[in-house]
Order: structure tokens, then sequence, then C-alpha cells
């Protein structure tokens, strides 16, 4: 864990090294927010980031969500996601699922997918089984603009708890 007033102070690539894990496999986030420093608290560098990600169009936001595994997918189920990632779906109880529950994510993952383009993203520290299984149910019916508006949403959440996790306030 840092503390803000040494964040304020490392170089750009220091800088991306500790916040490039914020967004999941998009350290650029933090290397075009750098130059916004020095940031008065974790929220104000939240808030700056995410700007960053609003700023850069839909083009590179949608790289930014594709960027994201897919909950209960190969990944998981192989061992390979970001250390980061692997805690939060642990975390939502999503570690220990019956045959039947993966092949009900996995069924609904490829119906969002399909539908939408991108993998269905939802904070899952935030989130329970119960409360994401029902997340695919709802979100199924929004359209690709409210879907695109919900899954950088909920990025922007994961981000600030991970920002919590190595930046001290």
């Amino acid at each position: 864990m840092m503390c803000l007033s040494q964040l304020n102070s490392v170089s750009l690539d220091e800088f991306v090294r500790i916040v490039g894990l914020v967004f999941e496999h998009s350290p650029w986030i933090a290397e075009v927010t750098w130059p916004k420093r020095p940031f008065a608290s974790v929220k104000e560098l939240h808030r700056a980031l995410c700007q960053t990600v609003t700023d850069a169009g839909e083009e590179k936001q949608l790289v930014l969500i594709r960027a994201h595994p897919d909950l209960v997918g190969k990944l998981a189920l192989a061992g390979q996601l970001t250390r980061e990632s692997t805690n939060e779906q642990v975390s939502a109880g999503l570690g220990n699922l019956t045959p039947e529950e993966v092949a009900f994510f996995q069924q609904n993952n490829a119906a969002y997918k399909e539908k939408f383009g991108f993998p269905f993203v939802i904070c899952a520290r935030l989130n329970k089984k119960e409360a994401i299984l029902n997340g695919f149910k709802v979100r199924l019916q929004n359209s690709r603009e409210q879907e695109i508006k919900t899954a950088l949403e909920e990025i922007g959440k994961i981000a600030y708890l991970r920002l919590q996790d190595i930046v001290q306030h």
C-alpha cells in the first residue's frame, strides 16, 4: 500500500506500474491520467481516471470492456485470471459452483456476448452469486448503448475498490 502523496511524486513508469492494474489489462488509462497529478484524494484520482475513460471515446471504451474476463469463464476455470479478478470472483461466491451453475453462467455469458459483442461486466465485490445471475436476466433486456454505459459504471466501481486496495487515503 502506498500513500497518495508518494503516488503523486512517482515517475510515469512507476505510476503506470502501480495504477495500471486498477483497470483490467488497460495501463493506458493510468498513463494518460498521470499528467493530471497531483491528486488531492483517492476519489479525485478515481474521477480523473474515469474521465480519461470517458474522454477516450467509444472505440477505446469497448476495448476496455472487452479486456474483462467472463465471470466463471474459461480463464477463471483454468486459473488464468489476474490476481485481482480471481479474488473478486471468489469474494462474490463464484469460486465453488456446481457444474450446473457453471453451465448456467456460461450460457448467460454466451447470450450476453452474442447480443452486445462484449463480456458481461459487474463489480463482483459488491455482488453475490444470486445478484450476478439476476443481473444477467435484467441487463440482457437493455439496449447496447445502455449496456456500454452500465459496463463502464461497473468498471468504475471495480477500479475504485482496486484503488482503495493500493493507495492510502
